[in-house]
């Protein structure tokens, strides 16, 4: 954009300075925060000098003021450190004496921190100004409508304008249809909603124009038609990702003859390419990933004889991919497609592509026989991904692999089917990451290839043997290392506890014995610590409460014994923590739920040895929705605190699970392996134990809980009568307690309940009937309880021969049929009571007697009665 305004970046110093533009530059930074003092050489009279003020060369008036942050910290730029971008922001108001520079036209203030100010209405009164930078500058409120009524104000002249990455209005003012100059406009992410403004198509000069990261939820037809206003439009780059859009896309597409850019990534985009996309001979980058397109890709694809960037991923394409649609593409460096449907990529053998890609992703498609010819051609590749493909050996010959072996930083073969050792004698100098999971690679663990690998994935192969004892010096600079599910021996070496950059370590499911390396120290990284389902014994290590940045702890299904220690109190990141299937004693800490470790969404503790009462700090984990403790020697009763679990109540959100988190939970009578769909799981299993007391009636407050398992212990009382308030059960288990009285009929409101057992207990009264529990015929759900009656039970309740059974589907509804029963035992029993007690008393004593004697009976018998129905 500074070409636009003729800067060449080397404005000469001039003493030439009117005085109030000088004075008004020191107001300005009067009302400024600069905590990095970037404003220092704000001193003097000559303010042509200062940084980021310089001045016509020939009237001496300033002309352009850049204060933007010189430390830009983004997700796509880490050159810089988040420390250094925030201390270098400017902060405070934005003062109107600007207004005494008449002259500026270049006015840029981005990457700072205006503490959620709106943008100052008094910019529309610059004149001058071409070019106005907010990006980032955390801005807040109504884009002034100022900026762009002309009849107000005259910025006419306005050509750039970035107001990207604020927290700005949902709609955009009709006025920016005044701005007939703007050549680049950038609305990216600013909370705009609503219809897409179909008046942009009126700025014919227009050549950049970004939306990307709004909510539109229509006009997108009209948005289209509107550049129709313009026929000789100039548009160079559009991008509209991640905006909401519901549409096609237009067969007028062509129309854009200059367009380099087009990006409409994760949208709804529905249907076909159309046929048009051929005439946008200048194009350079098309993005349609993350859509629901689902048409043909057309074969006028091969007109766009620029094209160099190439995203067509996530989508559900139909037909084929064939070598006419690349046969143009000469300049062609990055090609990405990712079915949803396992597209076919179908080329024949002996093609050789026109192109050198620099990087492919293909994942989830069938390819061809020719395809691994295709590939051999491509020499010049520096990150690779064929993930999901079926590919075999044969498909990726080692000589290409060696061809390519010197520049490439990334490789993904996972998901294939690969056999055999990997080549050993190749050498990666500059991989960075390496995935060959999922596929059938044995042998040694190929770890020759580079030191400077930062990710290895491994998983899911037939490796076997130990990690070598020097895996630091061979893999210093390593961030992740996946080597789950293979066949793996002897120790995991020490030699672990020197990776300091190491964040993941995941050797689970292998055949590991022997103790648990020791030497962990603060200036390890490591936040997800995963050797779950392996042979190692001996105690859990003390030295893991150094740990700081430890998220995700997984020891479980080992034969670790001891305590579980309290060093881990300083593991103050912990947010998930499964030590169950181990050898392990006494009680289960204090400290989980205290102040410094409160962050828990799984606790996992089950299939021990840990005794002691459930301590009421667990009621503290306000974002727990995996709390397993079964098969213990718990004692003592169930906390009453438990409604303070605020993601089982009213907090429909679940955190996220990072790196292949998973769990195996007790869930409908079963046990069950989770790992992607374990954040949506809510589950209390307290089950196996010897816990005793009553159920508290606070667990009825648990609405958002998935499973309920309190089987196998001493349990008391009645069910919670409010027990249909959770609305979300899916499985109940309150088996093999001692538990009475009767069964609640809120229990039938629980429409989602698929799994259901109340064996061995001691209820009693007639069963529920209506909803859900119409599907739950299975007798053994109720068994062992002699005091119960009726369906789906073969005992019989009392007058169910006398007064035959409503329909099904009619039956109890509303509790009717309880309350019929209940009113005709009554009655049955004042009528059989009064003859029997009467008839004897007439004959012995007198009337007043036979009186009181009979109401003495009706309450007992009106008492057992109301107990019943309850």
């Amino acid at each position: 954009m500074v070409d636009l305004l003729g800067y060449d970046g080397n404005v000469p110093i001039t003493d030439n300075i009117i005085d109030e533009e000088r004075q008004a530059l020191l107001i300005f930074k009067q009302h400024l925060v600069d905590p990095s003092g970037r404003l220092s050489s704000w001193v003097g009279h000559d303010c042509c000098r200062w940084e980021g003020i310089p001045c016509n060369n020939s009237t001496g008036h300033v002309v352009k003021m850049d204060l933007r942050d010189p430390y830009p910290y983004t997700q796509y730029d880490m050159e810089w450190s988040e420390s250094a971008h925030e201390g270098s922001r400017l902060r405070g108001k934005i003062n109107a004496s600007l207004l005494s520079s008449k002259h500026l036209n270049y006015l840029d203030l981005s990457d700072n921190d205006f503490q959620s100010n709106q943008i100052p209405k008094f910019f529309g009164e610059l004149e001058s100004l071409q070019y106005l930078n907010l990006s980032s500058a955390s801005f807040e409120g109504e884009i002034p409508p100022s900026l762009g009524n002309i009849w107000l104000f005259n910025l006419t002249n306005l050509i750039t304008l970035n107001l990207s990455f604020n927290d700005l209005s949902d709609t955009l003012p009709s006025e920016f249809a005044n701005f007939k100059s703007m050549k680049y406009l950038d609305l990216s992410e600013t909370g705009l909603k609503g219809q897409i403004p179909k008046f942009i198509g009126n700025l014919c000069k227009l050549k950049f124009l970004s939306l990307t990261q709004n909510n539109f939820d229509g006009g997108m037809e009209e948005f289209w038609k509107s550049f129709s206003n313009c026929p000789n439009n100039t548009l160079e780059s559009l991008d509209l990702c991640y905006c909401g859009m519901q549409s096609q896309l237009p067969a007028s597409l062509g129309m854009f003859k200059s367009l380099q850019n087009l990006k409409l990534g994760g949208n709804h985009l529905w249907g076909s390419i159309p046929d048009s996309i051929g005439n946008l001979s200048s194009l350079k980058t098309l993005d349609l990933s993350d859509n629901d397109m689902n048409g043909t890709i057309p074969e006028s694809l091969r007109q766009l004889s620029e094209l160099v960037f190439l995203f067509l991923s996530d989508n559900s394409w139909e037909g084929n991919l064939t070598e006419a649609h690349f046969i143009n593409l000469t300049r062609l460096q990055y090609f990405l497609v990712r079915d949803k449907k396992s597209h076919i990529f179908d080329v024949t053998y002996d093609w050789v592509p026109p192109f050198k890609l620099h990087t492919i992703e293909i994942i989830n498609c069938r390819v061809s026989h020719g395809f691994g010819v295709w590939l051999q051609s491509q020499t010049e590749l520096i990150d690779v991904t064929l993930s999901g493909n079926g590919i075999s050996e044969d498909s990726i010959p080692e000589e290409w692999l060696l061809k390519i072996s010197s520049q490439l930083i990334f490789l993904d073969l996972s998901y294939n089917q690969f056999r055999g050792n990997f080549p050993s004698h190749l050498k990666f100098p500059n991989l960075d990451t390496i995935d060959l999971s999922h596929n059938k690679l044995k042998g040694p663990l190929p770890l020759w290839w580079s030191t400077n690998f930062s990710v290895l994935s491994l998983e899911r192969n037939l490796f076997s043997g130990p990690i070598p004892s020097n895996i630091d010096q061979l893999m210093p600079n390593l961030n992740i290392l996946s080597l789950a599910e293979n066949n793996l021996n002897d120790t995991i070496p020490s030699s672990v506890c020197n990776m300091r950059k190491l964040e993941v370590l995941s050797p689970r499911s292998n055949q590991f014995s022997g103790e648990f390396p020791h030497a962990w120290s603060v200036e390890s990284h490591m936040s997800i610590l995963d050797v779950s389902q392996n042979n190692l014994s001996h105690n859990i290590p003390t030295s893991l409460g150094l740990l700081s940045s430890l998220q995700i702890l997984k020891l479980n299904n080992n034969n670790f014994g001891g305590e579980i220690p309290d060093s881990l109190q300083n593991c103050s990141s912990l947010m998930s923590i499964d030590l169950g299937d181990n050898k392990l004693s006494g009680k289960i800490p204090q400290w989980i739920g205290g102040s410094n470790v409160h962050m828990f969404f799984m606790l996992r503790l089950r299939s021990n040895y840990l005794s002691g009462h459930i301590s009421q700090q667990l009621c503290n984990l306000q974002h727990l929705h995996i709390l397993d403790l079964s098969n213990n020697n718990l004692s003592g009763t169930i906390p009453m605190c438990l409604e303070n679990l605020t993601s089982l109540v009213d907090d429909p959100d679940t955190n996220t699970i990072t790196f292949g988190e998973q769990a195996t939970l007790t869930l409908k009578g079963r046990e069950l392996d989770y790992n992607t769909t374990l954040g949506l799981v809510k589950i209390i299993d307290l089950s196996s134990n010897n816990l005793e007391g009553e159920i508290p009636e606070e667990i009825s407050s648990l609405i958002l809980l998935g499973t309920l398992n309190l089987s196998m212990n001493q349990l008391t009382g009645k069910i919670p009568s409010k027990i249909g308030n959770l609305h979300w059960l899916e499985t109940l288990d309150l088996s093999h307690n001692r538990l009475s009285g009767p069964i609640p009929q809120s229990l039938s409101f629980l429409t989602s309940l698929s799994h259901l057992n109340l064996s061995y207990n001691n209820l009693s009264g007639r069963i529920p009937w209506g909803n859900q529990l119409q599907t739950l015929n299975d007798s053994s759900i109720y068994m062992e309880n002699p005091l119960l009656c009726g369906t789906p039970l073969s005992t019989k309740c009392l007058g169910d021969d006398t007064f035959p059974a409503k329909d099904a589907k009619d039956k109890n509804e509303d509790g009717n049929d309880d309350k019929l029963w209940f009113y005709v035992s009554v009655v049955l029993g004042f009528i059989v009571g009064f003859w029997g007690i009467c008839g004897t008393l007439i004959l012995k004593t007198s009337w007043r007697y036979a009186y009181f004697q009979f109401f003495d009976n009706i309450k007992d018998k009106v008492a057992l009665a109301i107990a019943m129905k309850d």
